[in-house]
């Protein structure tokens, strides 16, 4: 009998698909990603091993998700994490991809349902491990909000401020502090193997996480491939940390909204994202994903939230 998972940690990575096979546009060719080539089993994906792509001689179970969700144009963040977070198509409901943050008119559907909220609905505890700058005024939401906050926010997880990441109970979206550092010394200096740790840890003390990372897809957009090796590696090194500290009925998730750090040469693409899953339920969670839709709902199935 399959194990079952009592609890879900979604590692979200902003703008990360599966590239060409050719190393001098693709970051992942280049990188040194031990963590990354042991979860898919010795052998970086490239797009001419998609389709039939699913893969479970490694450590992880994986499967290349389509992004574009049968809208033409670049796929972008807004809607990209809003399908993400919803299992809804959300380019088709707004018309077209739009980003970097969620438009006006898609607010009320992911206020409706998005996996956080569904979650803490049905009972469960959820949390949001980003540390984040307190809202000014409390509550408020931002004019030009990013899916993945505004999702936490409406779930009333958005508790994280500079005193969480001070006392080791938050995670800095770029993995490391070097950011919230330079205007808040006090903050600890960590590396990216303890930032992974602290998530895992976070990670046990509700029924589903999430984190999400961004700069994969703010070097994919300057197109700087030695900075994109560099995020990649710093990425994997995060991951480190995350798989050692990582509870055995805990299922971990990463996952993507488009695609971008996987080709230098230009800013978003069209390729598919990986989705990788580790721990109990993993291969069956990756066999009914074929597009980012997909993952909201294989999420609360697990987590046995209708």
């Amino acid at each position: 009998m399959t194990p079952s998972a009592n609890r879900v940690l979604l590692v979200f990575i902003d703008g990360m698909g599966i590239g060409t096979a050719e190393p001098g546009v693709n970051p992942w060719l280049g990188a040194q990603l031990p963590n990354f080539r042991e979860l898919f089993g010795g052998r970086m994906p490239v797009l001419r091993d998609v389709p039939g792509n699913e893969a479970g001689d490694g450590a992880a179970s994986w499967v290349a998700a389509d992004a574009t969700l049968g809208v033409a144009g670049l796929p972008q963040s807004g809607t990209g994490q809003t399908a993400l977070l919803t299992g809804e198509n959300a380019a088709r409901e707004f018309g077209r991809h739009f980003g970097p943050w969620i438009p006006t008119v898609l607010r009320d559907l992911l206020a409706q349902r998005n996996l956080l909220s569904r979650a803490a609905a049905a009972g469960e505890r959820v949390a949001f491990a980003n540390a984040i700058p307190r809202p000014s005024p409390p509550g408020e939401v931002p004019r030009r909000p990013g899916a993945v906050p505004l999702a936490a926010q409406l779930a009333g997880v958005l508790d994280r401020h500079l005193e969480a990441l001070r006392e080791g109970r938050a995670v800095a979206s770029s993995i490391t502090n070097e950011r919230w550092r330079r205007h808040f010394p006090e903050v600890e200096e960590i590396a990216p193997e303890a930032a992974g740790e602290r998530l895992s840890h976070i990670s046990r003390q509700a029924e589903l996480t999430l984190f999400a990372h961004y700069d994969t897809d703010y070097v994919g957009h300057r197109g700087d491939l030695s900075e994109a090796v560099a995020v990649l590696e710093r990425v994997d090194r995060f991951l480190s940390g995350v798989l050692a500290g990582l509870p055995g009925d805990t299922l971990l998730v990463i996952a993507s909204d488009h695609g971008n750090i996987e080709d230098a040469s230009v800013g978003h693409t069209t390729n598919p994202v990986p989705v990788i899953a580790v721990g109990p339920g993993a291969e069956p969670l990756v066999r009914g994903v074929r597009s980012i839709t997909d993952v909201a709902p294989a999420l609360l199935r697990v987590l046995n939230v209708d």
